[in-house]
């Protein structure tokens, strides 16, 4: 049996219930990934998270590569090891990072060269240094090095941008073959204590071998119908795939917008592997995805929502500073299994912020992924029962009826 496969069984419209099989695991599908930047979700264990209904977890390739850097990743037993997750893991090229560092880095056919946010050293990224960096890394899937541009982008922008895109995925391809066939670089010597367990790269001919990994392109085109068409017929024209990402999206253009950027794509895309949708992780984003037949979501704003005071709801989001809550014995969601709600009240959770305290924040960071991953256990168990219409609806209809709460 492959290490990678993708099944589904109910369908409703373009919504499916799917089940996508990892060397780590199986995600059942539609599913949210939370997302460990640095390799942890920020504030939060991975127990916690696991807790929480977590199925795979998302790192960044950009970050773990400046720091600890990814042949330290690697000698510290892969990215599972090195983070204690043993699920199912992605990175992300860093593709979104680079673009976020405007005025620190310069795109041209090679690739992208950029300053580190860190310490302003200078750095080179190429699809071929991606791919060798995130093979370093060890998660299961992987991401091609894109170029990403605004979402209001105009159509010349968008082109260059999205051509360039499949021209890396191609460098990619070759570079991620490559290794599997000749293996990875041997890696640096690395001081250590003389008390300390061997580094996972003493063993060097076991080192070298990579892991099993799948490579996902990403679909690109701005809010451009004809060039998100081509960009999926360059894909598709470029061989098999074991995932499909659609990228560019929620990077400042209108949600109508991206929701018919989505719909574009699904139509053409393949139906037998799964497909993710980056970056996208507010709750009705979440089910217009599924109903455009979107089977992975990740996103930072849950955890950066819940550091700042904001919880999701079903009737929208509740800013748990705001003064009402001073006396609010209620939690933040009637019925809520996690954590934060099972055991505290708005009224303690408004004096932890008020008072400035971190536990706080973690713990309206764990409701928000935790929310996150019910939204989708409950959109499952709708496509399985054949109620995913009726449910996606009312769902949408109460949490946009009011926008913000309490």
């Amino acid at each position: 049996m492959s290490e990678f496969a993708f099944r589904t069984s109910h369908d409703e419209g373009s919504a499916r219930l799917g089940w996508f099989q990892t060397p780590h695991g199986v995600v059942e599908t539609p599913a949210f990934m939370p997302v460990g930047t640095h390799g942890v979700v920020r504030g939060l264990s991975m127990d916690e998270v696991a807790a929480a209904g977590a199925q795979m977890v998302l790192s960044n390739a950009y970050h773990l590569y400046l720091r600890p850097g990814d042949m330290m990743v690697r000698a510290l037993g892969g990215l599972h090891a090195f983070t204690r997750w043993d699920g199912p893991m992605l990175t992300d090229s860093g593709g979104f990072q680079v673009f976020s560092l405007s005025k620190l880095r310069t795109v041209s056919e090679d690739g992208v060269r950029f300053q580190s946010h860190i310490d302003g050293s200078t750095h080179q990224y190429t699809p071929e240094t991606v791919m060798r960096i995130e093979r370093n890394i060890g998660a299961d899937v992987i991401m091609q090095l894109d170029e990403l541009i605004q979402g209001q982008s105009d159509a010349v922008a968008a082109r260059s941008a999205m051509e360039r895109s499949l021209r890396w995925l191609k460098r990619c391809r070759v570079e991620f073959e490559r290794i599997s066939s000749e293996g990875r670089e041997p890696a640096p010597d690395f001081a250590m204590h003389p008390d300390a367990p061997a580094l996972a790269t003493h063993d060097v001919a076991r080192d070298i071998i990579p892991p099993v990994q799948a490579l996902f392109p990403i679909v690109q085109g701005g809010t451009h119908a004809e060039l998100r068409r081509e960009s999926v017929a360059g894909i598709l024209d470029s061989g098999d795939w074991r995932g499909v990402a659609i990228g560019g999206l929620s990077v400042g253009e209108t949600k109508n917008l991206m929701y018919a950027t989505i719909d574009v794509c699904d139509p053409i895309l393949p139906r037998n592997v799964p497909r993710y949708l980056m970056g996208v992780g507010f709750p009705d984003d979440l089910i217009e995805g599924v109903r455009r037949g979107i089977d992975l979501f990740d996103c930072v704003a849950p955890t950066r929502l819940g550091r700042d005071g904001t919880a999701f709801t079903p009737d929208g989001k509740l800013q748990i500073r705001q003064s009402s809550n001073r006396t609010d014995r209620r939690p933040v969601v009637e019925g809520c299994e996690c954590p934060c709600c099972v055991k505290y009240d708005r009224a303690y959770l408004r004096h932890l912020f008020a008072s400035d305290e971190m536990f706080g924040k973690r713990l309206l960071a764990l409701h928000n992924v935790a929310f996150l991953f019910t939204i989708m256990r409950d959109a499952r168990a709708a496509l399985r029962d054949g109620t995913f219409g009726a449910w996606s609806d009312q769902w949408v209809t109460r949490y946009r009826a009011t926008k913000s709460i309490g």
